[in-house]
C-alpha cells in the first residue's frame, strides 16, 4: 500500500486539503483519498504535490 506524507507536509505549510489541490488542479476528495492510502497519483501529479511542498517524490510517497 502506498504511505504519503502529505498530511504531515500541509500541517508543516498551513494548507488545507482543498488548498492543495488547488494548487495541483485536482478535487479535494483527490488529496483526501491519496492521504488515506486509496489512490496512487499519477506520475506528474506526484511531482507537482513534491514541487509544493519544496521536496522529493521520493521523501513524500513511499511504496
Amino acid at each position: 500500500m502506498l504511505k504519503t506524507r502529505i498530511k504531515e507536509y500541509r500541517a508543516k505549510y498551513n494548507l488545507s486539503q482543498e488548498d492543495l489541490a488547488k494548487k495541483v488542479g485536482v478535487r479535494r476528495e483527490t488529496i483526501g483519498h491519496l492521504e488515506n492510502g486509496r489512490y496512487n497519483p499519477s506520475l506528474k501529479l506526484a511531482m507537482d504535490i513534491a514541487k509544493v511542498f519544496e521536496t522529493t517524490v521520493e521523501d513524500l510517497f513511499k511504496y
